[in-house]
This record gives structure tokens, C-alpha cells and sequence, in this order.
């Protein structure tokens, strides 16, 4: 699969994502992955930060809030418009653009640090898109991006739990198969059954890679691993939020940033 029906996939989901985000249907994001990357985050403010394939927005503003001049790029024109449209209702001084992670639109050594929450793993040529956060850091800067965990959300997971809803444990497989674009059908776990009738699924590609695969592309666009993070719900969370309570036996997620040397 090409860069183009990535995008046409992408663009086919903004809408529909955007509202469905936008109504705190992501519930995995906003309760945990978003708040454990930031809580990683090395301190942004006053620098000038790149996120890479940033939706609608939400974490770009979030980045924006903690202080840091944020230029941000996805490559689906619909997100891009969405997050515009909050830009202007509460500006933060945001640019946002249509661009594609593997060819950034900006000159070498723009940025002091960049961000993918959740995108890279979306991207047909992962490593290129490694190597163009790196083109556009500046030495020293880093680059800190969220993915599926390669070896607890490989292209099979599957929650086990009992009959009043507890979590027993997290089966996965199929962890070294090659997906080269095989488009996943899922809605989010959130929406109301009666409601999926009528709301298509999001159609997602999947590129998934292996955690040594990960590993290797990242030393080979000359990146230092810096940090790694695997978010777990606190017991207080899954206890208020039990859809992340899968979380307290495997991660859904692996956080990793890195540094230009």
C-alpha cells in the first residue's frame, strides 16, 4: 500500500474520528496514553516542537498549553481543517498543514524537538519517516512518539474476562506476521452498539513491526534511545475507568523518545 491510499483511508476516517474523539469516545487516549506521554515529556516551554501526524489536534494543543510553539502536520486535509477550526475559536498559536511524516515540508534543523502520537505506526515507511524527524531536528533535540506495543498489541489482541466484566488475562498472536498494509475494520469500544449501524467503521492500515524492528530503524537514522514508557492503568483508573483495566496485565502501548546526536 502507497502513501496516497494511506491517505485516502485516513481522509475516509477524519470526520467521523474527529467526532467521535472530539465526545471522549477514545477513552484509552484521554484517560492514559496521552497523560503518561506527557508526563514523560521533557520540559517544551519556549521551544519549537513539530507534531507529526497531529488529527485533529488535541495533543498538539495540549503541547501547545505546556508552553512550546507548535507547527503540526497530518495528511488528512479533514483533520487539518478541524484543527484549524479550534485554533481559531482559542488560539494558541498553532500552524497547521496538510504534509506527510515521511517528507516533512521544513528545511533540516528547524525544530527543537518533535512528537507522533500514535502515527508513525500508521505510516507505510516507517523508517523514512524516522529519518525525516531526524533531518528536521536540531542536534541534540529529540523526537518522542507513542505506538500500539509491538509485542502485546501485535496484529491479534484479544481481552479475556469473566462474566461480570473483570479482566483474566490478554491473548496475542501473529506478533512476527508482516500486515504491509492490511486495513483493519474496529469502532471504538465506546460507542453504543445500537449506534454502529449507522456510523461506518474506521478503515485503518496496518504496518505492524516487530519491537527488534523498531529498535533497528531508529539506530539506523542515527537516533539514541533516550526513555521508554508502557503505560498501566493505576488500579484507581481501571477501578473508574474499567475499559483500560487490560492494561494492569499486558500494555496496549510502548512510548519511546529519542535523541539526535
Amino acid at each position: 500500500m502507497d502513501h496516497a491510499e494511506v491517505a485516502a483511508h485516513w481522509e475516509a476516517n477524519a470526520e467521523h474520528w474527529t467526532r467521535q474523539v472530539r465526545a471522549g469516545m477514545d477513552v484509552y487516549r484521554d484517560a492514559l496514553n496521552t497523560p503518561a506521554f506527557l508526563a514523560m515529556l521533557p520540559p517544551v516551554a519556549k521551544l519549537e516542537g513539530i507534531d507529526i501526524g497531529c488529527g485533529e489536534g488535541a495533543n498538539t494543543r495540549q503541547l501547545a498549553q505546556l508552553g512550546a510553539r507548535m507547527r503540526a502536520v497530518d495528511i488528512a486535509p479533514t483533520f487539518i481543517r478541524h484543527a484549524r477550526e479550534a485554533e481559531a475559536a482559542e488560539p494558541l498559536g498553532i500552524a497547521y498543514g496538510v504534509g506527510d511524516g515521511t517528507a516533512l515540508p521544513f528545511p533540516d534543523a528547524r525544530f527543537d524537538f518533535a512528537t507522533a502520537f500514535m502515527s508513525l505506526m500508521d505510516m507505510p515507511d516507517q523508517a523514512q519517516a524516522l529519518r525525516e524527524a531526524a533531518r528536521v531536528l536540531r542536534p541534540g533535540g529529540f523526537l518522542q512518539f507513542s505506538i500500539l506495543h509491538p509485542c502485546f498489541a501485535p496484529p491479534r489482541r484479544r481481552v479475556l474476562r469473566d462474566g461480570e466484566g473483570m479482566v483474566l488475562g490478554v491473548e496475542v498472536s501473529r506478533y512476527f506476521d508482516d500486515t504491509a498494509g492490511a486495513v483493519d475494520e474496529w469502532h471504538f469500544s465506546t460507542l453504543p452498539v445500537e449506534e454502529r449501524a449507522g456510523i461506518p467503521p474506521f478503515r485503518t492500515p496496518r504496518f505492524h513491526r516487530t519491537l527488534s524492528g523498531w529498535v533497528s530503524i531508529i539506530l539506523a537514522a542515527r537516533l539514541r534511545i533516550e526513555a521508554m514508557g508502557e503505560p498501566c492503568a493505576s488500579e484507581e483508573l481501571a477501578r473508574q475507568v474499567p475499559t483500560v483495566a487490560d492494561t494492569r496485565v499486558a500494555p496496549l502501548f510502548l512510548h519511546v523518545r529519542v535523541r539526535k546526536g
